[in-house]
């Protein structure tokens, strides 16, 4: 009886990416990763990304999915409902994954194999680890940004990690189980963060694999006042309103590092 590979789902919260998400599609359909299955969880994009989407399910319906949201209320509320929606429907394996082409789809099939052979709750494709980078195009003003967000939310939550706000990461779907979704606060970019130290504090190990981040493709970015306010109290809230974090980070020369137990 022939073994059947782990479904892996990609969650791709999208809002106005309607020339971005068939290129994505496209990338993720030429990897090499048997039953690897794309969601599309649009909130209701006037530029017509979800009618885009839903062009995908009709080509390719067996590997292609879309959830309409009708309410736009921040990255993280799309990604839990993305979420929700994966482990429902059997995935083995969650990956979070922008749509504007700033994640290299080139790197999700190294960080499946680092899920799959190594002791990891959790593997986050990181611009800072050694190994990792930037693109070029980035000015200096978003790299200070980066780095002072890094900087800021590991010395209040010390988390460990080298790039504690990156959204690019492929989760065990029993580790989604055990965090709770339900009861995640974070509506945008801070979900980020606030999912990594609900990983940490209860004790489960995440990895940092190397990727190289890209300028986004096309399109602006949705990072607003209020989103920026929120990704600032967020690491407070964090840290005075749940149980105390603990880390221990690993280093190496282009490969994986470690936050958690050994």
């Amino acid at each position: 009886m022939a073994v059947v590979p782990p479904k892996t789902v990609v969650v791709v919260p999208t809002y106005n990416e309607r020339d971005n998400l068939p290129v994505l599609a496209a990338l993720l359909a030429d990897l090499p990763v048997p039953n690897l299955h794309l969601l599309v969880v649009d909130d209701d994009s006037p530029d017509g990304t979800g009618e885009v989407a839903d062009k995908l399910v009709a080509e390719a319906p067996d590997t292609v999915g879309v959830l309409h949201r009708r309410t736009k209320d921040g990255l993280g509320r799309a990604y839990l409902a993305g979420m929700a929606r994966a482990l429902d429907e059997g995935a083995d394996v969650v990956v979070q994954m922008d749509a504007d082409l700033s994640h290299p789809a080139s790197a999700l099939p190294v960080m499946l194999d680092t899920l799959r052979t190594e002791d990891a709750a959790v593997v986050i494709g990181s611009r800072y680890v050694a190994g990792g980078s930037t693109a070029a195009e980035w000015p200096r003003s978003r790299r200070a940004l980066s780095a002072w967000a890094n900087a800021y939310v590991n010395a209040i939550l010390r988390l460990g990690l080298k790039d504690a706000t990156a959204g690019f990461k492929a989760w065990r779907a029993e580790t989604l189980r055990a965090l709770d979704l339900e009861s995640v606060h974070s509506n945008g970019y801070s979900f980020q963060v606030e999912m990594n130290h609900r990983a940490v504090t209860r004790g489960f190990t995440l990895l940092e694999v190397p990727i190289h981040f890209e300028e986004r493709g096309r399109g602006t970015s949705k990072m607003d006042l209020r989103v920026q306010l929120e990704s600032a109290l967020t690491p407070w809230r964090l840290r005075f309103g749940g149980p105390a974090g603990r880390s221990g980070a690993g280093s190496g020369n282009g490969g994986p590092a470690r936050v958690g137990p050994r």
